[in-house]
């Protein structure tokens, strides 16, 4: 039987190669439809309403079907698959597809995309927080090896990117071969009791959430605030690479400020959880928000590289806090049985509706008023949700060194 250490190296392993990559296959993805596929800021936003719609409708699916199986690892074998073949899809599929049929492409890619990263992403974490409640570890030690993942790829990235894109894909693809031969060669721990049968998840009980008010309470800072700093990073890089007088010195630059970025990131996810246990989940949260629209207004009045480039590092303190809290607020307001079920259609979900609603418009404002212009609006959108969001987010008290989140026994109202 593998013990607690092997399973936590291999999560720390799996989580790092798959976040290397989906920064060589997407985190470029907005310079690849606007340089290699000439797509308009407008065709592009099409694009990324499409990968959220298909997300948003694999979400609940995956919540649902996580909490049933538990801890087993259907769904990490699935999303291995998947980013095993983004070397053939991006190149001889999507490209072709979107220059001939925007629409057909954006259909396709949304499908592939929204499962395998997308949501995929989401499903992967919140694994890790099961996994890491039932052996004792902090859900942040693992996911910044993701961080650490991404950074690697992002730091050369955009070097190969100038090169050929088509060795990004390639590279994706071996890294998902190589997802699949850790779960090959290393055991799953003891099944979570309880998954199945009378104590399992029942689907009137995912249902049962959306009568819940304390759930509402929660969506109104997931679609209001968090949502926007997704749309935010969607075409970021096209407008980075904008402000360099060369294109291709700016997409080699957004390479390395990302690796930079998220490498801090890393420290953050490290260090966020003695944050968030002396100030609470919902302050946690508000906090993360406040950064955040500060970085998509302050985005708003750069006017240059550098002032730019502080703007982004922002998000190394940003998303740590974000992330560590929202699980944290997870636990301490919502039945632990439900805990994949809350993520995925609560965050995930909820992300996929505000991306697909916003994306498109997002996209059209890039267009007509410019991206400065349309960041100020967003923060200033995000700003309202987030004093709401204060008003209307549970409460959650300070944890003392060493103490875990206590799930209740029923759904908070």
């Amino acid at each position: 039987m593998p013990t607690r250490t092997t399973q936590f190296r291999f999560l720390c392993g799996y989580v790092y190669i798959y976040f290397f990559a989906q920064a060589m296959s997407i985190s470029l993805l907005a310079v690849w439809l606007g340089q290699t596929l000439k797509l308009s800021g407008t065709e592009a936003g099409i694009v990324f309403a499409a990968n959220a719609f298909a997300a948003m409708c694999s979400q609940p699916i995956y919540g649902f079907v996580s909490d049933r199986v538990g801890t087993r690892r259907n769904i990490l074998w699935t999303v291995a698959a998947l980013v095993a073949l983004s070397g053939l899809f991006f190149p001889f599929l999507y490209a072709p597809l979107l220059k001939t049929n925007i629409l057909l492409g954006a259909v396709v890619g949304g499908l592939y995309l929204g499962i395998t990263f997308n949501a995929g992403s989401y499903a992967i974490e919140s694994y890790v927080d099961r996994i890491g409640r039932r052996d004792g570890f902090e859900y942040s030690r693992v996911r910044l090896w993701g961080s650490l993942g991404f950074a690697s790829a992002a730091a050369f990235s955009g070097r190969i990117y100038n090169v050929d894109p088509g060795i990004n894909f390639a590279l994706a693809s071996l890294a998902g071969g190589v997802m699949l031969a850790l779960l090959a060669v290393t055991r799953g721990g003891p099944a979570e009791p309880g998954v199945r049968g009378k104590e399992g998840v029942k689907l009137a009980d995912a249902f049962a959430l959306l009568r819940m008010p304390g759930f509402w309470r929660f969506m109104v800072f997931v679609l209001g605030v968090t949502n926007l700093y997704l749309v935010f990073d969607q075409q970021f890089s096209r407008y980075f690479a904008s402000l360099f007088p060369d294109p291709k010195t700016g997409v080699a630059m957004f390479g390395y400020l990302n690796s930079a970025q998220i490498f801090l990131e890393a420290g953050g996810l490290f260090l966020a959880p003695l944050l968030v246990r002396r100030i609470g989940a919902k302050n946690g949260l508000l906090l993360a928000g406040s950064i955040m629209l500060v970085r998509i207004g302050g985005s708003g009045l750069a006017v240059g590289p550098v002032s730019i480039s502080a703007m982004k590092l922002l998000h190394s303190v940003e998303l740590p806090i974000l992330a560590v809290s929202l699980f944290r607020y997870i636990a301490h307001h919502f039945d632990n049985r439900l805990a994949s079920t809350v993520y995925m259609v609560g965050v995930s979900f909820g992300h996929s509706i505000g991306i697909f609603a916003l994306s498109s418009l997002a996209g059209i404002g890039y267009d007509r008023i410019g991206f400065s212009a349309t960041y100020l609006i967003l923060a200033g959108l995000g700003l309202v949700f987030l004093v709401l969001s204060a008003v209307f987010l549970l409460p959650t008290p300070a944890e003392t060194p060493g103490e875990q989140a206590t799930p209740l026994a029923e759904p908070a109202k």
